[in-house]
């Protein structure tokens, strides 16, 4: 213990016994939702979540995992991955993304920072380029902090802005992205006419250009790289407006996924190509879609693609994307320090811990688990494995994803006896779900259900415990609904898919041969979130949780 008096000793539980093996299962994107035919989870067989929620009603309840349960700005503000293990791991709730970046713009502290004034440095002789997602989603970004930075960007001496937009159409309606642009084109005019020479440059539909994340398709950033840095793109336009209605014309277009467009003044040059002496702001809070991009804009070693030109500028980012690569080295708003995670402390007190996932959820299952950092808090204590998702493909096209290979691991590492907590992530609903193929989500959950029971089964063979919950909805309603909860249509009559996360709550069951005659849910926590799991998980491994963390969900009646 040190002079401060803290110490990584947690105190015993006083009813809860050690060393049993407890299995930790997070459905990705699994909400609970009315059963409908768009709830996929329901029109999918999944006995084995079926028989959680059917059985001890003590054993199974609802958590939140949306708004301020996971540290976001509002009710209306639907969970994600990042937020959600964030929650899962660190055992009480820090202000996220968003809100992080609100509080900094509402009271102008982002441009006092170091990350601003190192930009700023740029402002007198070059340009400022911004670079994300154009949308009011806000789970990568919102329009209305693009606003307020393009405002304050100019009243802290940015003469010349161009702007590269990324459309959306994944977070929020297809076609919501003409609607954008004319919002933005009108701010712009506005800076024009005091005097800021401030346009849209280039842009590209999300998953065609600039965001992909896991290093799944590098393609996707070169396209961005090429129509931003270098101002070359298949399309070119006179403006922003024009582009985006003209590519949605073309068949099956949709703003996820439109090619990428460069804008050209009369002589058809490229108004806003990234140069020397320029800075480049990505705009994005959320990490996961910008790290790649922030590596081609940060590293000078880099071999991922040939950049052709590498322009000296000045990078910040909105956030830092990556903890433990340092990654932007400069950004605007400073991260939530999450320390003392559920995960280290278990460590320090001796649990040995395996962690397994695919490629798409394995950061989230490890790095957003244990407080946005990379690596082991001890290599002798804990494995991590990392099983490669397939790429090239769309997920609808292999809904099974690696379900089952998962759950053959995270059985192997129980039947091994070795590790104390075995701890994965199951991408299907999620993954899946965000494609907004129905069929493919019901196949999807079917298979995550299967690994589930594969996991269960290897708890009853060594007397562990279980835990299984989710981190946000997604797969349990796929519809567009009016305020009423009704489906809503197209002009041509048509269901409206709704790809996007949902504000529904998600499941958490126990159970096991090893969980101890009287523990249950409690009845006082009726508000309980993701970030009260961490504290739950401990008592089930023996421990208390340390004071300051959200309380603990189960009790233990004598009985």
């Amino acid at each position: 213990m040190g002079s401060s008096g803290f110490s990584w000793t947690l105190p015993d539980h006083p009813k809860l016994p050690k060393d049993k093996t407890v299995a930790l299962i997070v459905l990705d994107g699994w909400g609970e939702a009315n059963p409908d035919l768009y709830n996929c989870i329901h029109v999918a067989e999944t006995p084995t979540m079926d028989s959680l929620k059917k059985g001890a009603p003590e054993h199974w309840r609802l958590l939140r995992a949306h708004g301020k349960a996971v540290g976001l700005p509002t009710e209306d503000d639907m969970g994600n991955s990042e937020v959600g293990h964030n929650a899962l791991g660190a055992g009480r709730i820090f202000a996220q993304g968003a809100k992080l970046v609100d509080l900094a713009l509402a009271s102008g502290k982002i441009y006092e920072g170091e990350g601003f004034k190192y930009i700023k440095e740029s402002f007198a002789t070059g340009t400022l380029h911004l670079i994300g997602l154009l949308s009011d989603g806000g789970v990568h970004s919102r329009l209305d902090q693009l606003q307020l930075l393009l405002k304050g960007a100019s009243e802290n001496g940015a003469k010349r802005i161009r702007v590269h937009i990324l459309t959306d159409g994944r977070d929020v309606l297809d076609g919501s992205s003409v609607g954008f642009v004319e919002t933005l084109e009108n701010d712009l005019a506005k800076l024009r006419e005091n005097g800021v020479d401030a346009q849209v440059a280039s842009g590209g539909g999300r998953m065609y250009v600039t965001m992909d994340r896991y290093e799944n398709d590098w393609e996707v950033v070169k396209r961005g790289w090429d129509a931003q840095v270098l101002g070359e793109a298949p399309h070119k336009f006179k403006s922003a407006l024009e582009a985006v209605k003209k590519l949605r014309e073309a068949p099956k277009a949709t703003d996820q996924y439109l090619p990428p467009f460069v804008i050209v003044d009369d002589s058809g040059k490229s108004v806003g190509p990234i140069v020397d002496g320029d800075a480049v702001v990505t705009f994005n809070f959320r990490a996961d879609r910008m790290t790649m991009v922030a590596k081609a804009l940060e590293y000078e070693d880099f071999d991922k693609f040939d950049r052709v030109r590498v322009p000296k500028i000045r990078y910040a980012g909105m956030l830092q994307y990556d903890g433990e690569l340092k990654l932007p080295s400069r950004y605007l708003v400073s991260p939530p320090e999450i320390e003392r995670t559920s995960g280290e402390y278990l460590v320090h007190n001796g649990v040995r811990t395996f962690a397994c996932s695919e490629t798409v959820k394995f950061g989230h299952v490890t790095f957003f688990w244990n407080g946005n950092r990379s690596g082991y808090f001890n290599p002798e204590m804990e494995e991590y494995v990392e099983i490669p998702s397939d790429s090239g493909i769309t997920f609808n096209v292999q809904p099974k994803m690696k379900a089952i290979e998962i759950a053959e691991k995270a059985r192997d590492a129980i039947l091994s006896r070795k590790f104390h907590q075995v701890r994965v992530n199951l991408p299907n609903g999620d993954m899946v779900g965000h494609t907004g193929d129905i069929e493919a989500t019901v196949v999807a959950c079917k298979a995550a259900d299967e690994a589930v029971k594969m996991i269960l089964d290897a708890i009853e063979q060594v007397g562990g415990i279980f835990v299984v919950t989710a981190d946000h909805g997604n797969a349990e309603d796929m519809v567009k609904r009016n305020k009423a909860g009704q489906p809503l249509l197209d002009k041509n009559g048509k269901i409206q898919i709704l790809t996007s996360h949902t504000l529904e709550p998600v499941p958490i069951a126990i159970g096991g041969p090893g969980l101890a005659a009287g523990v249950r849910f409690r009845k006082d926590v009726p508000d309980g979130g993701l970030a009260n799991v961490a504290a739950t998980v401990m008592n089930l491994h023996g421990y208390q949780a340390p004071s300051d963390y959200e309380v603990s969900l189960i009790e233990v009646v004598d009985s």
